[in-house]
């Protein structure tokens, strides 16, 4: 009995082809696997920042009011006037209630659910966000916060879907920002040099593919460390904008003219209340990235084109035995996330009407790459990830907007706070692809 035969979930044999029982594990020897203490003491900490942070600052008789557009016409948008001692402290003691739960799971060394963690992350959102309107005269604009942050975190479901596609088949694709800024560039030329915006996203994910090509010639085919050559890519694509911006679109007029997509608004369901303002009144590169998301989901579990990657991936050993060209494989697959990619680049620029400028990305591949580990490899739990960062990112403006006095110094590094602590509290309790990031001599 190999191995093999147990991590694989094979019933064993004997020499004679009788099958036996597979081993049992000790219930003793079960109860020393190693517990999980990140989620607790994470818990634990954001609960006593609401406790002594939020509820015990409020002023007495103070209201945090919330304004929801409705969107429908003939209806009026709904305001609520909340008090705020009485609605921090209700949503402090389900963090307290949640935080209890993530200690009773780390003494029975028990994985904690899933939505726990949701739901936990909400309630402290929630109640940061009426902390900080409390006693405010303007409220908190709840419709527009929600679409902001679907438009900013554009860019990281782009970035991480490529990295999904990418890893899926075995490459490690640390090169995403680089095909952001890429696609983001190429653009803006090209938009600017035609005068049309849907010319330009046509060239984005070209760069995009580009850079993709890049990577997997050295780590598919030159077998260079696939973290190596996506930091040095990275570098390069930085380097090389940064240097035709200054010499190239600085001193013509016509490459650093903006275009802009157009925002559309979808008939019928842009109706709805609440949620059709939100989904369906936005740039056209966000319905790109709904059929993009939708399809990679499908196309992943639930296509032979899927399982031959996820193959690649997982075994390529295997996968080679049964007549899959796995370096091919990856190679193809990765210049399909390069694009993927580099259309994402296309928002920094195209999208919010913006000419090009050096390192506009500004680590947001890096970021979309933590949505992915975070979303566990998934295109819809990346596409939550993303969302979850791009709530944080525009924070900074939903809270501008109604005068908060919040140190814009905290809220700019807010995304990367929430992304660091996001990604500690998954490791471990999440698995990459078995054999990313390792060539194959096939």
């Amino acid at each position: 009995m190999s191995t093999a035969d147990l991590t694989m979930g094979v019933t064993p044999t004997t020499g004679r082809g009788r099958r036996v029982a597979p081993p049992t594990v000790d219930p003793e020897l079960a109860g020393l696997m190693p517990r999980s203490w990140k989620m607790p003491i994470i818990f634990s900490i954001l609960t006593l920042v609401s406790l002594l942070g939020f509820c015990l600052t409020v002023g007495d008789g103070a209201k945090s009011g919330v304004l929801i557009k409705v969107g429908t016409t003939g209806l009026a948008d709904i305001v609520l006037d909340l008090p705020s001692f009485p609605a921090i402290g209700v949503l402090t003691l389900v963090m307290v209630v949640l935080t209890g739960f993530a200690w009773a799971a780390f003494v029975g060394r028990s994985k904690l659910n899933t939505w726990f963690a949701i739901g936990f992350g909400a309630a402290f959102v929630v109640t940061f966000l009426l902390w900080a309107v409390s006693g405010n005269a303007n409220p908190l604009q709840l419709t527009s916060l929600l679409s902001g942050a679907l438009f900013l975190s554009v860019p990281l479901i782009f970035g991480s879907m490529a990295g999904c596609v990418c890893e899926h088949v075995g490459v490690i694709n640390v090169s995403i920002e680089g095909q952001l800024l890429g696609g983001a560039f190429l653009a803006a030329v090209v938009g600017s040099l035609t005068g049309n915006p849907w010319i330009g996203l046509v060239a984005a994910p070209v760069a995009g593919a580009l850079v993709g090509c890049l990577l997997a010639v050295f780590a598919v085919r030159y077998w260079v460390d696939h973290i190596i050559v996506g930091v040095v890519l990275n570098v390069l694509v930085t380097g090389l904008t940064s240097y035709l911006f200054s010499t190239v679109l600085s001193s013509s007029v016509a490459m650093s003219v903006p275009v802009r997509l157009p925002v559309w608004r979808i008939p019928l369901l842009a109706e709805i209340p609440v949620i059709g303002t939100v989904l369906f009144n936005q740039s056209v590169l966000t319905y790109i990235m709904y059929i993009v998301v939708i399809a990679l989901q499908i196309m992943l579990f639930r296509s032979r084109w899927g399982l031959r990657m996820r193959a690649c991936g997982e075994h390529p050993r295997a996968a080679d035995t049964v007549g899959i060209r796995v370096n091919r494989t990856r190679v193809v697959n990765t210049i399909i996330g390069g694009a993927i990619a580099g259309l994402g680049g296309a928002f920094f620029t195209l999208a919010n009407g913006l000419a090009f400028g050096k390192e506009m990305s500004a680590g947001r591949g890096y970021i979309a790459l933590a949505a992915m580990i975070l979303g566990g490899w998934k295109p819809k739990g990346a596409l939550v990830a993303a969302l979850l960062f791009g709530f944080a990112d525009n924070l900074q403006n939903a809270l501008g907007v109604v005068g908060v006095a919040v140190p814009s110094q905290f809220m700019l590094m807010a995304p990367y706070l929430v992304t660091i602590l996001a990604v500690a509290g998954v490791v471990g309790t999440v698995r990459a692809p078995a054999q990313e990031g390792t060539a194959y001599n096939g």
